[in-house]
């Protein structure tokens, strides 16, 4: 028979051997918290954004390039066509890339993929489409047949036109900014490194 003190001794090893083979496991409880995987869940609008400038003019653009699109596919008729078709691909193309961009900003999906330069693309868009629908609202009005859709699609895209002009004014300048604030960060870092290099040249002892 083992004795008391045996017995105590048999059970610390058991209950040390249980420990170390619990740690060992990778089947181990934890106490960290679980993120949540739906990230489509956890998406709030950013009402700060809609009624800001930018969320505003992007709204605009939105409605009126596709009233554009819908003024112009109204046309059933046309000799020549080349205006109407660039009219109907520039409208269609802004509307649908400024949308994706006013929900990913609304979104704040931005914010997932910090390695786009958003001020830039957001910029490079806006003078886009102000250069394609001031163009092809100035090839509409020279070559149309008088009729209400044609006028109607030449107005509307002079208007988004003036949007996209605006918008791309108020980028240019956030664009500018950023790069002013950046390069000004830069240009203290180094001055900062800069000092504290000469500081500790300073407390080195000079070699005889």
């Amino acid at each position: 028979m083992r004795t008391t003190e045996e017995t105590e001794g048999f059970d610390g090893e058991a209950s040390n051997t249980s420990m170390i083979s619990g740690a060992s496991s990778p089947y181990q409880p934890t106490t960290e918290p679980v993120l949540s995987r739906n990230v489509l869940g956890a998406m709030r609008c950013d009402m700060e954004y809609l009624v800001s400038y930018f969320g505003i003019l992007k709204a605009v653009e939105v409605v009126l390039s596709l009233i554009s699109f819908i003024c112009i596919e109204t046309i059933m008729m046309c000799s020549p066509c080349g205006g109407v078709y660039l009219f109907e691909f520039v409208s269609c193309s802004a509307f649908v890339v400024t949308g994706v961009l006013l929900l990913i900003f609304c979104l704040n999906l931005h914010i997932k993929v910090p390695q786009v330069n958003w001020n830039l693309t957001d910029l490079v868009n806006t003078a886009t489409s102000t250069f394609l629908f001031f163009l092809s609202s100035l090839l509409l009005a020279c070559i149309n047949h008088d009729t209400g859709a044609e006028k109607a699609a030449v107005v509307f895209g002079f208007l988004v036109t003036g949007v996209f002009g605006l918008n791309t004014f108020l980028a240019v300048r956030r664009w500018r900014r950023g790069n002013g604030c950046q390069g000004a960060a830069q240009t203290s870092e180094y001055m900062r490194a800069r000092t504290a290099s000469r500081g500790e040249m300073e407390a080195r002892p000079e070699l005889a």
